[in-house]
């Protein structure tokens, strides 16, 4: 069976598009959302969702301030604010603390943080809702986007995107040097951290 082309999927969406439409994108750092945003920004109205409780404290205000820092910069987005809580990431994952990177424990967490968009999308009317977490070569696409089609719920559709795709994750590079955004060199866990 062929591996399902969730960029091609998501151009379709688009292409499809009756005129604008609002988007949340759930980001997990600037310089993943600055080419996300980037590809994203002449087909919707665009607000950055920073839903991470699994980036401790420090990291997470560094990460949450750049983003804020790049939209301002940019115009590309609005901002929603959302809460910070450590807690609900470390009750999920409780008995995954070993899982190598990018298996169960990292699945578990990619749904923690879509439902919450997905709930958030369809609370505040979006008609759309994703991630930037596909284009991270780390990060498993298809995963990432079985989930987000899953947990989709009222009038927000899940946006199909693979975005490391069509050089995504080189045109984060060169935004990010554009713009001088910090980049990190682990996911945002402790685990991840102590892994990288």
């Amino acid at each position: 069976m062929n591996a399902q082309n969730y960029d091609k999927l998501m151009q379709e969406q688009i292409e499809k598009l009756d005129g604008r439409k609002k988007l949340l994108l759930h980001c997990c750092c600037a310089p993943c959302s600055s080419a996300c945003l980037e590809r994203l920004k002449d087909y919707f109205d665009i607000t950055v969702f920073f839903y991470n409780p699994n980036i401790d404290d420090k990291e997470y205000l560094k990460r949450k301030n750049e983003l804020l820092r790049l939209i301002e910069i940019t115009g590309w987005a609005e901002a929603a604010d959302c809460d910070h809580d450590t807690a609900e990431f470390y009750s999920r994952v409780k008995g995954l603390e070993k899982e190598k990177e990018g298996g169960k424990r990292c699945e578990v967490c990619f749904k923690l943080r879509l439902e919450k968009t997905a709930e958030f999308a369809a609370a505040g009317g979006w008609d759309y809702f994703t991630t930037t977490l596909t284009l991270s070569p780390l990060k498993n696409a298809r995963l990432l986007n079985e989930i987000g089609k899953s947990v989709a719920r009222g009038n927000a559709k899940w946006l199909y995107s693979d975005f490391k795709k069509r050089d995504g994750y080189l045109n984060s590079l060169k935004l990010s040097e554009k713009y001088a955004l910090y980049r990190q060199n682990y996911c945002g866990c402790a685990f991840s951290r102590s892994n990288s």
